[in-house]
């Protein structure tokens, strides 16, 4: 099992600095939130302010080997067509180390604000994730679909090999996407009898290999130990992966810089990191 974090930003420094850190300190990847338009201040429930696809651009730059993430772009907000580009071209700048998770959204107000349909989500996101990978292995050959159909065109860059794609929700509609359209699926902040219950439907759904991730969060008070139980308790139950968030815990790039330190030096997590140089 790979231990992976989500960060937070502050200022436009914030998140290259805590890249590089995590990726000193072993961490197998490093995740971003994203929300367009919510109705309150960004921060424990709405992520950060930056472009989470903009921003991982910046990260690949100064970062080797970390895998790359979104968890999760509300995608039905997003044209796909757009989306597809800049993950590819992501894939391109990093190496093949981006990771594009989605969800359907839960905030309607975004919905409302930015025009978007929130009835027809659902569909919508299972119809991009089908354009997406379409466009990723066919480089714009005609695409057959009522919500994103097209006659055809040439799309670049071609990845070379599709970008991976995970979807995050803990619904049945989340989980029947994940199996028909997903390489990952994510939950977010299960327990791990939880998690293991969702994973044993998720294996019902599809006989594809998927990789299971959940998102566990560590609260400012939440002793290390605390954490690190229930991180080797997701292992147990079935995870390939486990992404702390440190959203919530934000003060300064310092503070989480510390977090990611005290994290990845608790001895019942140490074979879960591989150390730069270690």
């Amino acid at each position: 099992m790979e231990l992976h974090a989500v960060l937070p930003d502050a200022d436009p420094n914030s998140l290259t600095a805590l890249a590089r850190e995590a990726e000193r300190l072993g961490y197998g990847g490093v995740w971003l939130p994203d929300h367009l338009l919510p109705p309150e201040p960004y921060g424990p429930v709405y992520g950060g302010v930056d472009d989470p696809l903009i921003a991982l651009a910046a990260m690949a730059a100064v970062t080797e080997r970390l895998t790359l993430g979104t968890s999760v772009l509300v995608l039905p907000l997003r044209n796909p067509f757009v989306v597809a580009k800049q993950a590819a071209s992501l894939a391109r700048l990093s190496g093949g180390r981006f990771v594009l998770g989605v969800g359907a959204g839960w905030e309607r107000h975004e919905f409302d604000a930015t025009g978007s349909d929130y009835a027809t989500r659902g569909a919508r996101t299972t119809a991009a994730l089908r354009l997406v990978r379409h466009l990723h292995t066919t480089g714009g050959a005609p695409f057959d679909d009522p919500h994103y159909g097209f006659a055809g065109g040439v799309f670049e860059p071609v990845p070379e090999r599709p970008v991976p794609l995970l979807v995050g929700g803990v619904s049945d509609a989340a989980l029947r996407r994940a199996a028909r359209t997903a390489d990952w699926w994510q939950g977010v902040r299960l327990t791990p009898e939880a998690f293991a219950a969702h994973v044993a439907r998720l294996r019902g759904m599809t006989d594809r290999p998927i990789g299971v991730a959940n998102r566990a969060v560590w609260g400012d008070d939440q002793p290390v130990a605390g954490i690190a139980e229930e991180i080797v308790a997701n292992e147990a139950a079935g995870a390939d992966q486990v992404a702390v968030s440190l959203v919530s815990s934000f003060t300064s790039v310092a503070q989480v810089a510390d977090r990611l330190r005290t994290l990845a030096a608790e001895p019942s997590l140490a074979h879960y990191v591989s150390p730069a140089g270690g």
